[in-house]
């Protein structure tokens, strides 16, 4: 997920209360990711690997360790705050995060197979706040979205977690869940609007490398 427009200002452990502690040496961890991580080039809307739902992540050993580390640097080399790996061209449902949420909370973590809970009507308060993506680069566009969400998973050990989301941060969690189903963020928008965000892209330069469509 890119940046809005106007930026707001070791694993981590599962939390009291059951939600994951992704917060405690938050700037550390991304940190070491980073370092050992290559970025690697994005993929843009059109891709085929972005419009269909990725597959399971069954095998949490080396080679997803290094998926995530490059992950991380990808998304640090494009100032993202969340990247799914069909953005660097893998087909597996992990995403990683680097995203503060309203209240300047910085919080970084990596989540394998996850899946949104449904809110009851009672928690649905909706944010029509602005939305980009890396993989549709130098657009934005209003999205209504829940200003909570919850998704459950998997660590990069293979552990269950449950991660919390509240404003910009529920945001990130939905648009990364959301793309490895096979869905990007201009998929929930009207056809003018997607057809804008469009025209956005293709009158803008990526600041980073991305994979041409064939």
């Amino acid at each position: 997920m890119a940046q809005q427009q106007e930026t707001r200002a070791g694993s981590a452990d599962v939390a009291e209360g059951g939600f994951v502690d992704d917060v405690t040496d938050a700037a550390a961890r991304e940190e070491a990711h980073t370092a050992r991580g290559t970025a690697r080039p994005l993929t843009v809307v059109g891709n085929p690997v972005l419009h269909r739902e990725c597959a399971q992540v069954t095998e949490f050993g080396d080679d997803l360790a290094a998926l995530v580390d490059d992950m991380f640097a990808s998304q640090r080399a494009a100032e993202g705050v969340g990247i799914a790996a069909n953005q660097i061209g893998v087909d597996a449902k992990v995403f990683v995060y680097d995203c503060y949420d309203d209240e300047g909370v910085r919080h970084v973590g990596v989540v394998c197979n996850p899946v949104l809970d449904e809110l009851p009507a009672e928690r649905r308060v909706l944010d029509d706040g602005n939305e980009g993506c890396l993989s549709v680069p130098g657009a934005y566009h209003p999205l209504a979205r829940p200003d909570y969400a919850v998704v459950r998973g998997q660590d990069a050990q293979g552990r269950s977690i449950t991660v919390e989301g509240t404003g910009y941060f529920a945001r990130c969690l939905q648009h990364e869940t959301d793309h490895l189903h096979g869905y990007l963020y201009i998929d929930r928008l009207s056809k003018r609007e997607r057809k804008d965000v469009l025209r956005q892209m293709a009158e803008s330069t990526p600041r980073y490398e991305t994979v041409p469509n064939a």
